[in-house]
């Protein structure tokens, strides 16, 4: 299946939390996109891998997803090598998607900035037709997408562009809501984390009405790009 978009994600719920709401409107407009988790999320403190993977599903039908696979990397230990660049370039050009949306490039959990360069880098070398990998035990043909753009999670980082998601902020919190060991929830005897509490979901609301006020709309979700972007009309970005 060819995707027009690919999310990859450190952690279920990574997607959720950063571009949810825009990954929700590009279904609605009718583009095929997946998510491809890294890790189970294992070593969260609340819930378990199973829980993980039961609470993705469950949001990745509210959020329209064609396709969502986990590679299970170790959550907190995976490295940027070359075991791990060759499963995402597999991962590639099997869905050979046109634009790929990965973590932030520096945040508050470590793993965060690490997949942000790991999927970078696979993303390059998908592009040379000497890396060889199969798929049902076909050698795959090199692939490239064309753009890769990271998704703002925890820290803030100034935007490249902003993707107003006004329409879509109420399905995001449900698919967000989905992961329920993960949020509030005041029935849990689980420790709390910094995204556990009930104002959690004040700030996520919060963070997307800054990038909203920025582009004049009520909430959005931001992105960094790491080449500039064409602009073909002029009047089309007004």
């Amino acid at each position: 299946m060819k995707l027009d978009i690919l999310a990859f994600a450190a952690h279920p719920d990574d997607v959720e939390l950063s571009c949810g709401g825009t990954i929700i409107k590009q279904v609605k407009l009718g583009y095929k996109v997946g998510v491809v988790d890294l890790t189970q999320g294992e070593l969260g403190s609340r819930g378990t891998a199973e829980t993980r993977k039961i609470e993705a599903t469950n949001s990745s039908k509210i959020l329209g997803l064609s396709v969502r696979e986990n590679l299970k990397m170790a959550d907190g230990f995976f490295e940027i090598s070359q075991e791990n660049k060759l499963k995402i370039v597999q991962i590639i050009r099997k869905y050979q998607p046109k634009v790929v949306f990965a973590n932030s490039i520096n945040d508050r959990h470590p793993d965060h900035g690490r997949a942000s360069k790991l999927v970078s880098e696979a993303c390059f070398l998908a592009g040379l037709a000497k890396i060889i990998t199969t798929e049902n035990g076909l050698t795959q043909k090199a692939y490239r997408p064309e753009v890769i753009y990271h998704y703002i999670q925890d820290y803030y980082i100034k935007p490249d562009f902003i993707v107003d998601v006004s329409d879509f902020i109420d399905l995001k919190i449900e698919s967000v809501k989905a992961y329920k060991t993960q949020f509030f929830d005041p029935n849990s005897l689980e420790p709390p984390t910094p995204i556990s509490g009930e104002d959690f979901f004040e700030f996520l609301k919060a963070r997307s009405r800054e990038f909203g006020r920025l582009i004049q709309r009520e909430f959005g979700e931001g992105f960094t790009v790491e080449k500039p972007l064409e602009i073909k009309d002029v009047m089309q970005s007004v």
